[in-house]
């Protein structure tokens, strides 16, 4: 299978090396030191599951170098969406299926925009990985999981055939049925973690253990359920209280990349997980104030350390 990896970061550094020691033709779009890194040396992705080494990768900046493809997988920043689909989009109107494994709901509205409904599938990546160093990928923890489907909740030929590819990687992936809810699922755990480990300088173990911080995590966990039953999603009543409890489940130490880049003094996610939280709970009139709380805490980051 021929794979083209937008991004070259946790998502697509580790799982596009894991594809590409199975045996998948994959190719890195990157851009600066990484990509020289990449070019030069390789790519490494080190875990505690077994480290990934790999001497020559193919690796540019140009899609157009790569010819066609069967897959192109898009895995940067919320923020850089809607130039990675222009991006894609000569290699989506060679056929290609387009997923995105990004945090957010709103990515594939993008994806769908800018390329067409029938280019893209849903996808939603479970993984503690980022860019240690140019050319090296860190993996923690053993969680490594890709869930994707068609949003008509079909089986299709190109998520059979990816399937095929991530279970000969060793990568635990699944085709859902329902991938808008999967998607959702996600975005409740991830939108409140994100929001409380950023707020609260904080990894997840302080947060469940104190009364007032596990109240409050759990609370932005209910905003983010009550505004995706109210977009039509069908989260069950109670799986706020489900996902806290899985929080219960994760190494104390556990944060968020949106943690990890307050802390490096990077730019944010913000608008695309809580930001999207309050959004839409505007228009459809939920309300959101824990969300609302965490947009006002950071606002003097969201764009990084420059704007403080």
């Amino acid at each position: 299978m021929r794979i083209a990896m937008v991004g070259a970061g946790g998502i697509g550094g580790y799982f596009g090396a894991k594809l590409a020691q199975a045996g998948a033709d994959v190719h890195f779009i990157a851009r600066g030191a990484h990509l020289a890194a990449m070019q030069g040396s390789g790519l490494i992705v080190e875990s505690e599951q077994g480290d990934v080494v790999l001497p020559r990768v193919s690796a540019t900046s140009d899609p157009g170098a790569i010819g066609s493809v069967d897959l192109v997988v898009i895995g940067v920043k919320l923020w850089d969406t809607e130039d990675a689909a222009r991006t894609a989009s000569t290699l989506a109107a060679s056929g290609a299926a387009v997923v995105s494994f990004q945090n957010g709901v709103r990515k594939d509205q993008i994806l769908r925009r800018v390329l067409g409904a029938g280019a893209v599938i849903g996808g939603v990546s479970y993984i503690a990985a980022s860019i240690a160093r140019p050319g090296v990928i860190r993996h923690v923890g053993a969680m490594q999981k890709l869930v994707f489907g068609e949003f008509s909740g079909a089986p299709s030929p190109r998520t059979d055939a990816f399937l095929a590819a991530c279970q000969a990687a060793g990568i635990d992936a699944q085709v859902s049925p329902d991938i808008e809810r999967a998607t959702w699922e996600k975005f409740v755990f991830l939108a409140a973690l994100s929001g409380a480990t950023s707020a609260m300088r904080s990894s997840i173990g302080p947060i469940r253990e104190n009364a007032r911080t596990r109240a409050f995590l759990l609370g932005l966990m209910q905003e983010v359920v009550a505004v995706g039953k109210a977009s039509g999603v069908a989260l069950a009543e109670d799986f706020a209280r489900n996902r806290l409890a899985f929080c219960d489940t994760l190494p104390a130490a556990m944060t968020s990349s949106m943690h990890g880049d307050l802390e490096r003094g990077g730019r944010l996610e913000l608008p695309y997980l809580g930001g999207d939280v309050v959004e839409m709970g505007e228009r459809l009139g939920v309300p959101t104030p824990l969300n609302r709380a965490v947009l006002d805490v950071l606002a003097l980051h969201e764009n990084g350390r420059k704007a403080s």
